[in-house]
């Protein structure tokens, strides 16, 4: 079901879809791909909102720089000195985050309007990202379906092809709440990981891989989530054609858990500590499925490069339940 949410200053219509099945109802939005609200029970079969959102467009023109709920490319995270090679050729990118870029630039695909299709179950978004495209090279035909499955848990589909040779990383930037409402550091976490990157000052990786053995960065027990982190965790399993189980997400107050599967190699456990109002400093949890920052300059990372006759797909599946 598709209805108008709002329109933009040059007169762009924006739409929200509506998915429902088993006990899962998520709306989202032409408008960055947005993942606007995800309605889902506790385990009394209250049904509330886990993730942070506004309830019209001007919300999210006003607060673009926490990315709530949005689609996330060309590339998700950093890419450092806004710079990478690539074929014996430097590209530029926007430095918005600087000195760096993050999540594709300063219009990245988070501010992009996409076309809407209905398919079984859910919705299709797509748009053509053109040659230079936030410094980007290559023409990137590019999509993302939305489908609820039979158990109500929200699978994210990315394909895209290019007729140059470019970089990409795509993700969903939900911040999740299980709670509905309130801090969410109190959640508990279960991350199947025994690696991350530490970064530098400017959160850039620094190309090591290090154990989380014995520091705060070992999930691999559940236990409470806390604050602090912005970090990319390298997923145990790596690259995988269909989506294994990563994480879980808990929230001992509610019940409601979140389950996370996927495809790629690494998750970003982000705990929103500079959100600001109308929200606060970690009321939201974000675990963003992706490759791994900066890895265009990282020959050591898995490669994130795309290439014509090539098809880029990804695919994330967060499941919902109670316990």
């Amino acid at each position: 079901m598709s209805e108008l949410f709002g329109t933009l200053s040059d007169g762009t219509e924006v739409h929200r879809w509506t998915l429902e099945r088993a006990g899962t109802r998520v709306e989202v939005l032409t408008y960055g791909g947005v993942v606007r609200s995800v309605q889902v029970p506790d385990r009394d079969g209250r049904a509330a909102n886990v993730v942070l959102g506004f309830a019209d467009l001007d919300g999210y023109l006003a607060h673009p720089g926490p990315y709530f709920g949005a689609l996330i490319g060309r590339y998700a995270n950093r890419i450092a000195q806004a710079r990478f090679p690539l074929d014996g050729v430097v590209y530029a990118l926007e430095p918005n985050n600087a000195p760096n870029s993050l999540h594709g630039g300063a219009v990245g695909f988070d501010k992009r309007v996409w076309a809407a299709q209905p398919v079984a179950d859910g919705v299709r978004l797509s748009r053509v990202s053109p040659h230079g495209e936030e410094g980007f090279p290559g023409r990137l035909e590019v999509s993302a379906t939305y489908t609820l499955d039979a158990s109500g848990a929200l699978r994210i589909a990315y394909e895209a092809v290019t007729d140059a040779a470019t970089v990409i990383n795509l993700t969903n930037h939900s911040y999740f709440n299980l709670a509905g409402s309130g801090h969410a550091g109190g959640h508990e976490l279960r991350l199947a990981a025994a690696r991350f990157t530490p970064v530098d000052a400017d959160l850039i990786p620094t190309g090591a891989l290090e154990d989380v053995t014995g520091s705060r960065f070992d999930f691999r027990t559940p236990r409470k989530v806390g604050s602090g982190y912005d970090h990319n965790f390298v997923l145990d399993k790596g690259v995988t054609d269909v989506p294994e189980e990563v994480a879980e997400l808990h929230d001992p107050a509610s019940g409601r858990t979140l389950t996370v599967a996927t495809t790629e190699p690494g998750l970003q456990l982000y705990t929103a500590d500079h959100l600001g109002e109308p929200f606060a400093p970690g009321d939201g949890i974000a675990l963003e499925t992706q490759h791994f920052p900066d890895s265009p300059n990282r020959e050591e990372f898995p490669s994130t490069v795309l290439r014509p006759g090539r098809v880029f797909r990804s695919e994330t599946v967060y499941g919902f339940g109670v316990r």
